[in-house]
């Protein structure tokens, strides 16, 4: 199972990153390339208690069953998945600036996510998850976007 503790999993993440390019297409949503690499960013500051956001709606079922499905069922994540304000960038996420300047930022911040060891504020949807879920998490989310873009 896919997760950003593992070491070559975490350097193909990186690699994915590194070959995105400002002319990407998104190939579902609505996103840029650039916001999508500012949403991952602001999405990692959101565990290390560096940007604040409001919970989300809870699921139709239990949060503890969402979540296991979520992190653990062999599916990729669809498309759709709503987004809180505060990290979509067409509403109160970090405006794209410099590609470039933004995807190194991206790559620093996920850096420092990986290495905080565990001391996380909850999610906004699955709330308090200890340290191996938010390593699948942010494993699964960053796949999720960069698929987004045929990365």
């Amino acid at each position: 199972m896919k997760s950003l503790s593992s070491a070559s999993d975490l350097a193909a993440i990186r690699a994915r990153i590194a070959l995105l390019r400002p002319t990407d297409i998104h190939l579902w949503g609505s996103m840029s390339v650039q916001q999508m690499v500012c949403h991952l960013s602001d999405s990692f500051a959101c565990p290390l208690g560096e940007r604040i956001v409001t919970a989300i709606k809870s699921p139709p079922i239990p949060v503890h069953i969402f979540k296991w499905l979520a992190l653990y069922f062999p599916r990729k994540w669809p498309p759709g998945v709503p987004t809180p304000p505060e990290i979509d960038q067409r509403i109160g996420g970090t405006p794209p600036g410099d590609f470039d300047a933004d995807r190194t930022a991206l790559l620093d911040r996920l850096d420092h996510f990986v290495q905080a060891g565990g001391l996380y504020a909850p999610h906004p949807m699955f709330g308090v998850m200890a340290h191996p879920e938010w390593m699948r998490w942010g494993y699964l989310h960053t796949d999720h976007h960069l698929r987004q873009f045929g990365r």
